[in-house]
């Protein structure tokens, strides 16, 4: 789980929202309410709270001290350093809250940057060396997680590294923008933060520090009766490794702990739920469905448990590789064939759970990650750290989001939830995790699994009885939800229910954002943007036909108006997206404004992307070229373009896989983005060289693609693929369809044949535009095409699929966001996409993804903008479109 959507969704149940964003019962630190010392600065972030003197000289980069605690000492700590650091005018931030702390540190946060409750920013290396003196002193006897991205001061909380001041950007080795520092040459390079110290190439170490170097690098596991071969899994509270006993040479897994870190929601960390984990493997020795506890010992502050090494698959790798919903030819008997499958699965789970409590156990953490088949046939349950005594009638302090118990669920409970989700959960990859938002779905799952799978009638009843706590109140049947439902209503009911549930969320009042989304909203401009802020919302109503809401547009005009220099240039990441969507609107005196205002900033060193780099704005200048008449706009468009073409390179000047340290393929962010503009500026000039670079810059894309064993073509990370619409095949299939009406390829005949296969899966884990369900409608009804399958309607399937993730939300119909923890309504991940995707295929009149339309323009454009009625409702004398 990404720790940034987890932290979150600390402040609401229903949306991601930042801990000022109202529903906050999470108080600060005592300090955070302190008065700011007179010549003092403040500022206040999502978590971080930041003091500088006015006049610090505010040096761009250096040896930066961290401060490390944990929950006992963090006040004290804190006050230490205020009264340190205000005194002798020393800028300084420190985390705002103990919640913001706590899941900062917690075992699924980020390893390079955990640990840190204070920052403290010197002026120059000669205050570097008195400052750690005298803090070491300050802070004597309190104690904190280790920094991993840092080296240690002495054996107390302080921790230094060499990096940025404040934010600065270039481009990193996979050409996307990342935190900068200045090399020896004054050169922008990334700011590595990674989980191991390190000092940039050019830095070199104070000799003060020399010595704490040389004893970090003295604690080594030399010397032990056991090898590491390889690292099974990292997490911020340490690893776990695959290793061998050197006295006998059986293989043996090896668990770390650090001390104060990976701390849990009861407040523990990993070395004490190491110690428990001990004491249950104890307890529950003997028992088939549990490893053998073999040895346990230090290494300096860490902990390690060595357990017996069970040669078998999880089952969550296994359910991915046999899961029949995600490929393009599943038949009948491929669904026959996984049900026999499950239900000889659960009932073995359901044993090993039993063992578990025979002995008094509550397992606590189940999920398919935890449970492990042997060829051999032998279930083993793994990672026992927040097991429970049944007879305590506890909870477990850690859980996978999809399968953790209602507040109302203790003891044996916990695991009995656990269970019926795992039910749900092997017919439904993931989407148990949407159940506190609804309390309807539930039913609505074992609706969908029942009509899709051979599950013999009684099996998810009785899961569903168990998740929601009995049977319906009459004994009978659930009645069924009245939200409208994709394949159930006709489209007029279903927009207007989306429209409802949209508007009856915005939050006007607020600066930061208009409608809930990802928490990238949270970012310099993104609450205004068109991925997950309200430009993108606003262009989804109106591209649906909803009705105009003259109070959030303005909202936009007055929000847009107040963007300083340095915001986000980018389409779909800042600035040009919302001069789109403005024009669009039809405040063109606004976007134009808004772009010829920004013209003269530093746009070049920007990343070649469609989402947030340069082939976004130029494509966004080609259309106000047009819109608003503005040649000039044009001329800086097809300049781009050949700045573009120059930094392009050849077709294999790329890596085989897509992300991870190698530039990402697909529409948004990788080389099909930019082959789109080079086909609207060959469209516009005729150039042949630029219909050119667009094929060198598709082929690029195909080259980190692979063909899948059901004849889909799916863009390789390595470790997975991807269909979907940033990153995915769909999106490179809609710009080789545009360039095949321009030019004829075989080979890209063949790959755009492949791409629209996508369109035969049946289940995506999401629903949003950009990394789901919605992403592979917009495109196969916006310029892909749908594959041709002998079996009806391929998008009526993907529209009815929506159901899966259809939630009731203000008396309408939404979405939930990325991680489906929380409901969206932005165009990137939420409920406006998702209302987008719909309209690309049901509206009546043709909808496209900006810069996606057939050449030459079908859609409505600025000129041609649909009548507005009631909303949600068809213009008179439109017929209605069933799902």
């Amino acid at each position: 789980m990404n720790d940034r959507y987890e932290l979150y969704c600390l402040a609401d149940p229903f949306f991601y929202d930042t801990l000022d964003g109202g529903g906050n019962d999470h108080p600060d630190f005592p300090l955070a309410g302190r008065e700011v010392p007179d010549g003092w600065a403040h500022q206040r972030t999502d978590t971080w709270l930041h003091y500088a003197p006015l006049d610090w000289p505010a040096p761009a980069q250096g040896w930066k001290i961290h401060v490390s605690a944990c929950a006992r000492d963090a006040e004290r700590a804190l006050e230490a350093v205020w009264d340190y650091c205000v005194p002798r005018g020393i800028a300084f931030k420190f985390l705002r809250s103990l919640p913001v702390m706590t899941m900062l540190n917690s075992k699924a946060a980020a390893r390079g940057s955990s640990g840190k409750l204070v920052t403290i920013y010197p002026e120059d290396d000669d205050r570097l060396e008195p400052v750690l003196k005298d803090l070491d002193v300050l802070l004597h006897g309190i104690e904190g997680p280790y920094v991993l991205s840092d080296l240690r001061y002495g054996d107390g909380p302080l921790f230094v590294r060499y990096g940025g001041f404040f934010p600065r950007h270039c481009l990193d080795g996979n050409g996307e923008m990342a935190l900068a520092v200045e090399d020896g040459e004054g050169n922008l390079v990334p700011d590595v933060r990674g989980p191991v110290f390190s000092t940039p190439a050019w830095v070199t170490l104070p000799a003060f520090l020399q010595p704490h170097l040389t004893a970090r690098n003295a604690v080594t596991v030399e010397g032990l009766p056991y090898t590491i071969e390889s690292v099974m899994q990292f997490s911020n509270g340490g690893g776990v490794y695959l290793g061998r006993d050197t006295r006998t040479g059986e293989r043996v897994v090896l668990k770390e702990a650090r001390p104060h870190a990976g701390l849990d929601v009861a407040g523990r960390d990993a070395v004490a739920r190491l110690a428990h984990e001990r004491d249950m493997l104890e307890r529950l020795s003997g028992l088939p469905a549990v490893p053998a506890l073999l040895d346990h010992f230090s290494v300096g502050e860490h902990r390690f448990l060595v357990q017996e090494f069970v040669d078998g698959n999880p089952l969550q790798r296994l359910l991915l590789q046999r899961y029949p919903l995600t490929r393009a030819d599943c038949r009948q008997e491929d669904l026959d064939d996984y049900t026999a499958w499950v239900l000889d699965v659960l009932p073995r789970v359901r044993q090993a759970l039993g063992s578990l409590h025979g002995r008094g156990v509550v397992f606590g953490d189940l999920h398919p990650n935890n449970i492990l088949l042997t060829p051999q046939g032998r279930l083993v349950l793994i990672d026992y750290e927040v097991a429970t005594l049944a007879e305590d009638r506890g909870r477990a302090a850690l859980a996978h989001p999809a399968f953790a118990a209602p507040r109302d669920r203790r003891g044996l409970d916990v695991d009995a939830y656990a269970m019926a989700c795992l039910c749900l959960g092997l017919f439904a990859p993931q989407l148990t995790i949407m159940l506190p938002l609804d309390g309807s779905k539930a039913h609505h799952l074992a609706e969908l699994i029942a009509r899709t799978f051979p599950v013999p009638e009684g099996v998810v009843e009785e899961a569903i009885t168990v998740i929601t706590g009995g049977p319906a109140a009459d004994g009978g049947p659930v009645a069924p939800s009245r939200t409208p439902r994709p394949g159930r209503d006709e489209w007029p009911r279903l927009r207007e229910a989306m429209v409802r549930a949209i508007l009856s969320s915005a939050t006007p009042g607020r600066d930061d954002r208009l409608f809930p989304g990802d928490p990238a909203q949270f970012e310099p401009g993104g609450g205004l943007g068109f991925a997950y802020g309200a430009a993108g919302v606003l262009y989804a109503l109106d591209r649906a036909g909803a009705e105009r809401l003259p109070e959030h547009e303005a909202w936009l005009r007055r929000r847009a108006r107040s963007l300083g220099r340095g915001a986000p240039l980018g389409f779909y990441n800042g600035l040009h997206g919302i001069a789109h969507v403005l024009d669009l609107l039809g405040h063109r005196q606004d976007a134009v404004g808004l772009v010829a205002g920004r013209l003269d900033e530093k746009w070049e060193s920007l990343d070649l992307s469609l989402f947030g780099g340069l082939s976004g704005i130029a494509l966004n200048l080609l259309h106000l070229a047009g819109t608003a008449d503005e040649p000039a706009f044009a001329d800086t468009a097809l300049r781009i373009a050949g700045i573009c073409a120059d930094r392009l390179g050849g077709p294999e000047d790329v890596p085989e896989t897509s992300g991870g340290a190698n530039p990402r393929a697909g529409l948004m962010h990788g080389s099909a983005g930019v082959a789109l503009l080079f086909l609207h500026a060959y469209e516009r000039t005729g150039d042949p060289a630029l219909l050119d670079r667009a094929a060198v810059a598709l082929r690029q894309d195909l080259r980190r693609c692979t063909t899948g064993r059901d004849g889909t073509l799916q863009v390789d990370q390595g470790w997975r693929t991807l269909p979907y619409l940033d990153e995915g095949s769909v999106g490179v299939g809609l710009v080789l369809a545009r360039y095949l009406a321009h030019r004829e390829d075989a080979s890209f005949r063949v790959a755009l044949d492949a791409c629209r296969r996508v369109g035969l899966g049946r289940f995506f884990v999401q629903s949003g535009l950009f990394a789901g369900r919605s992403g592979v409608i917009a495109a196969l009804a916006g310029g892909l095409g749908p594959a041709a399958d002998g079996t009806g309607s391929v998008l009526a399937e993907q529209l009815r699929g929506l159901q899966w993730h259809a939630l009731s939300c203000g008396g309408g119909l939404a979405f939930p966001g990325d991680q489906l923890l929380r409901l969206s309504m932005d165009f990137a991940t939420g409920t406006a996409g998702v209302l987008f995707a719909m309209s690309t295929a049901l509206h009546e009149r043709p909808v496209f993804l900006p810069f996606v339309q057939p050449p030459g323009g079908t859609g409505a454009t600025v000129t041609e903008r649909p009548v507005h009625t009631d909303a949600g409702r068809p213009n008179s004398g439109e017929t209605p479109k069933e799902v």
